[in-house]
């Protein structure tokens, strides 16, 4: 049973004072879920695990990072918080604006986002206003604006974002007591979640809470890959809208987490990324939205490029990998419908439905 949030919970690793009110939905906890058939049909030596971030309060990672950044907030006198979003962020944003009894502003890209996340974002009472034009103009202009009014900035730029989210990697060291994986896989956007793993990781070791570091692989959308390609996107294109980012706020902190880790931050094609995510549906009964995809599908590219091959484990005779999950398949039920086979339509009858299910076969003479 959650008691408590990650603030609460880490308290001692948090920029937090005794007396600060802290702003959660008891977020975190999130489920640590062994792949056994994603790792056969990936490669024999990998023992994956998926940290399932969609079972936070408003179905997304990002919850990890608003509870601390509203609570900052507060603290500091806002009474207003405005984000730039394709999603997540507003969902979550609106959220803990609601439980703080703050206004919440969202500038969004118009017609480039998910309606599971824009409904959020709404029911919770949040200003949402669509731009004409793409994710990183919607956060150019929401720079702007909070540097210009009392309004803070509740973007993965502002650091007590990194600060709450680098709990995850807190939870995954506890998990497997005090080791952390040899490697951890994760979707790449604005880029701030990996530079938050990797910050938690290393405070964590720093205070002898884990034994050693991971390498760290993100994996972007081919239409959306500015940290591949080495030059802002400018009009980033790919069906996982949670990573549709041509600008990277955090980019040179996930550059640095990829060199300090000796790890790889690489690209996958949407098609790569669809079939990852009906693999994660149909092998582990697992239900993402598409850019929770990318890791797996990366994975599944790098092993068929052989980059596994050599690896030695530091503990066991397994490779152990921890695919970071950031989102709910309900996020975005329009792209889990595009590929799901759909539904039949039949007559009330006994003998058509079990000739739908290849059953006309009396089960017993």
């Amino acid at each position: 049973m959650r008691i408590a949030g990650v603030i609460e919970r880490y308290r001692a690793f948090m920029p937090v004072q005794d007396n600060t009110r802290v702003i959660s939905l008891n977020e975190g906890s999130t489920p640590l879920i062994q792949a056994y058939k994603l790792s056969a049909a990936i490669h024999p030596k990998l023992e994956i695990w998926l940290k399932y971030e969609g079972l936070n309060p408003t179905g997304s990672f990002k919850d990890r990072g608003m509870t601390m950044a509203i609570t900052k907030a507060v603290e500091d006198g806002f009474k207003v918080v405005m984000c730039a979003s394709t999603g997540n962020t507003s969902a979550s944003a609106a959220a803990y604006a609601a439980r703080a009894g703050i206004k919440c502003a969202v500038l969004i890209p118009e017609g480039k986002i998910a309606l599971g996340k824009l409904s959020q974002a709404m029911v919770h009472g949040a200003k949402v206003i669509q731009i004409k034009g793409n994710f990183d103009e919607a956060l150019t202009l929401v720079r702007q604006i909070c540097s210009k009014y009392p309004i803070c900035l509740v973007n993965s730029i502002n650091p007590f974002r990194i600060e709450g989210q680098k709990s995850g990697a807190f939870e995954i060291v506890d998990a497997f007591d005090g080791v952390a994986p040899d490697f951890q896989a994760m979707p790449v956007g604005n880029a701030g979640n990996i530079t938050a793993y990797w910050k938690g990781y290393k405070e964590y070791k720093a205070a002898g809470k884990a034994a050693n570091l991971p390498r760290m692989l993100g994996f972007q959308a081919a239409g959306s890959a500015p940290i591949v390609l080495g030059h802002p996107v400018a009009e980033p294109m790919t069906y996982a809208t949670a990573i549709r980012i041509g600008n990277p706020a955090s980019w040179k902190t996930a550059e640095e987490a990829r060199d300090e880790s000796n790890g790889v931050i690489g690209m996958v094609t949407d098609h790569q990324i669809k079939e990852a995510y009906k693999l994660l549906a149909r092998t582990e009964g697992v239900f993402v939205e598409p850019a929770s995809a990318a890791s797996v599908a990366g994975i599944i590219k790098l092993s068929q490029n052989g980059f596994f091959d050599n690896v030695e484990p530091l503990y066991g005779e397994m490779i152990r990998l921890v695919c970071i999950l950031t989102g709910h398949g309900l996020k975005d039920p329009d792209s889990a419908i595009a590929a799901a086979e759909q539904p039949a339509t039949l007559e009330p009858n006994e003998e058509a439905i079990l000739e739908v299910l290849g059953m006309l076969e009396p089960a017993f003479a």
